[in-house]
C-alpha cells in the first residue's frame, strides 16, 4: 500500500500555523481540532512541525510560558517527510528510526497532507487482513 492511498482514505487536510504564533495559540488549535501536531508554514512553504512532544519538552520542562513563546522557538525545523508514491513500510521505517509520530507528505515539494503512526498502523492491519482473506479463499477453493 502506498502513502497516497492512506491520504485518499483519510483526506489531505492538514492543519498548520505560522512560526510567529504563540505556542498557546498552537495548543488551542490542536485542542480544537483534536490533533497532536501542527505543520508550521511560512510563505506557503513547510518549515517545521510542532507536536505535543515539542511543547512538553521545550516549554514545560524548560520552565517557559506558552503565551510568550513563539512556535518558531520550539518547532522541529526541517521535518522528515515522505512522498505519496512511497509505501507504508517506508513510512513505518522512517517513523521508527526517527522516533516520530507525524509525517508530512510532500509531492514535488508541495504539501499533500500528513500521516500519523495511527494511520500507518491502520493501513498495515488492513493490508494484512486482505492477505489473510486471500489466503483463506485460496485454501478453501
Amino acid at each position: 500500500m502506498k502513502i497516497h492511498q492512506i491520504l485518499s482514505d483519510k483526506g489531505s487536510e492538514a492543519w498548520s500555523i505560522g512560526p510567529e504564533a504563540s505556542v498557546f495559540q498552537a495548543l488551542e488549535l490542536m485542542a480544537e481540532k483534536e490533533i497532536g501536531a501542527l505543520l508550521v508554514i511560512q510563505d506557503d512553504r513547510l518549515i517545521g512541525i510542532l507536536s505535543e512532544r515539542d511543547y512538553a519538552r521545550k516549554v514545560i520542562l524548560s520552565g517557559r510560558g506558552s503565551r510568550d513563546t513563539k512556535v518558531r522557538d520550539i518547532m522541529s525545523a526541517e521535518p522528515c517527510c515522505i512522498r505519496p508514491d512511497q509505501t507504508i513500510d517506508d513510512a513505518m521505517a522512517l517513523m521508527t528510526n526517527k522516533r516520530i509520530r507525524h509525517l508530512p507528505v510532500l509531492d514535488d515539494g508541495k504539501l499533500s497532507g500528513i500521516i500519523t503512526i495511527g494511520d500507518v498502523v491502520k493501513a498495515k492491519i488492513a493490508d494484512q487482513e486482505f492477505v489473510i482473506q486471500q489466503l483463506e479463499n485460496y485454501i478453501t477453493s
